[in-house]
């Protein structure tokens, strides 16, 4: 396989996040850039939050991933500038949170984005499962540290919501 950039994003298309499996790399937006050289490939991502437990088991992925097609030179590199916004994510990739039960995070003007980083609660998060707004804030975190758990007040079923940020 030829090393250009649309093979390689093709290959990443089949990284998935090891905490959220439906999501690929690419749906999750983290993937800032390729840079082929003579020498090796680079590929530049950013954590959707610094300190990211995640990071590492994704660099490993995206490596052993290039590995089956051929590309042992590979570098993969952590850009921290600028920080990873859920804007960042895909349609698709945003469709597919709330199929796997996992309400995705919504769009947000600046002002709303920094009060909810200071621990605001968002109001009408959308339940992914029977798609009511009546829901309540349970704990600002979730299975992860980039979700919180809540319960949708009409089915009473408790669920993830993707924080924005």
């Amino acid at each position: 396989m030829e090393a250009n950039k649309e093979n390689i994003y093709g290959i990443l298309s089949e990284v998935c996040d090891p905490e959220v499996p439906v999501l690929t790399i690419l749906d999750l937006g983290i993937v800032r850039g390729i840079e082929i050289t003579e020498e090796k490939i680079i590929i530049q991502i950013t954590p959707t939050y610094s300190g990211c437990p995640a990071m590492d088991t994704i660099a490993v992925d995206i490596k052993m991933k290039m590995l089956e097609y051929g590309f042992t030179e590979v570098q993969v590199m952590n850009v921290l500038s600028p920080a990873w916004t859920t804007d960042w994510m895909s349609v698709e990739g945003k469709n597919k949170l709330k199929a796997y039960g996992i309400a995705p995070p919504q769009q947000r003007s600046n002002e709303k984005r920094i009060n909810a980083l200071l621990f605001e609660e968002e109001k009408n998060i959308e339940c992914p499962r029977c798609h009511s707004t009546h829901t309540t804030l349970l704990s600002q975190f979730g299975s992860t540290a980039c979700k919180a758990l809540y319960q949708c007040d009409d089915c009473k079923e408790p669920f993830d919501y993707f924080k924005c940020h």
